[in-house]
């Protein structure tokens, strides 16, 4: 089942997972998991308001104590390490809620959405043992999430403005520690992204270098 969710992961955070260590690897497994179940309701809501059904049912399901969540969904069963940081996973789901509005979606839903993650993101260093990293671990959940929805975009306005609010947060690295590794590598893959007006996060051999480079050092 692990490498049934790994296989369906974008190659950016499949890449950025496999520099995980053991101790943070299942917290980030579920996250990016969700985080891509979430992306997907979006990518097929054909109808919208079917889509908007099933992103309520998962933020109130992970609203819900693990054991009062349903048995029939392995996702769920990943993320029952993240106790006591039910409402992150919620406020994930929300997030990507707002991604259903009419667009163009303004600067303030678009900030919402990269918020959201951060949050996750955040959660997930508390949960780790690094809770004074949860704040530059959110700047760096932040900046990821804007130049991933930049280069998904169609619309122009939203592209422009992903592409401010990530330059806003992109500043100077954050040095993270090696539990929260992933995310320095995707943070490290954004902020190239996004000096590059939004190209992809993985597009040639230079992209996975510095993706070698960040797993290994961090920086």
């Amino acid at each position: 089942m692990t490498d049934e969710i790994i296989a369906g992961l974008p190659l950016p955070v499949r890449l950025a997972l496999s520099y995980a260590p053991a101790r943070s690897r299942p917290l980030f497994l579920g996250f990016f998991a969700l985080d891509s179940r979430l992306a997907g309701i979006i990518r097929q809501g054909k109808e919208p308001i079917l889509a908007q059904m099933r992103l309520a049912w998962w933020r109130e399901t992970l609203e819900k104590e693990p054991a009062a969540r349903p048995s029939a969904e392995p996702l769920l069963e990943i993320l029952a390490d993240w106790r006591g940081e039910e409402q992150a996973l919620a406020g994930l789901a929300e997030g990507w809620e707002i991604l259903l509005a009419e667009p163009p979606l303004s600067e303030q839903q678009i900030m919402r959405f990269g918020q959201a993650r951060g949050t996750a993101v955040a959660a997930l260093a508390r949960l780790s043992g690094q809770p004074g990293h949860a704040e530059p671990a959110a700047r760096a959940g932040l900046l990821w999430a804007m130049a991933d929805l930049a280069g998904g975009v169609t619309e122009p306005a939203e592209r422009e403005i992903a592409l401010s609010i990530a330059r806003g947060a992109a500043g100077e690295p954050a040095k993270l520690p090696r539990v929260l590794r992933p995310l320095a590598v995707l943070a490290g893959l954004a902020r190239r992204s996004v000096a590059r007006s939004g190209a992809p996060m993985l597009d040639g051999a230079s992209t996975g270098f510095l993706a070698m480079r960040l797993g290994i050092l961090g920086r």
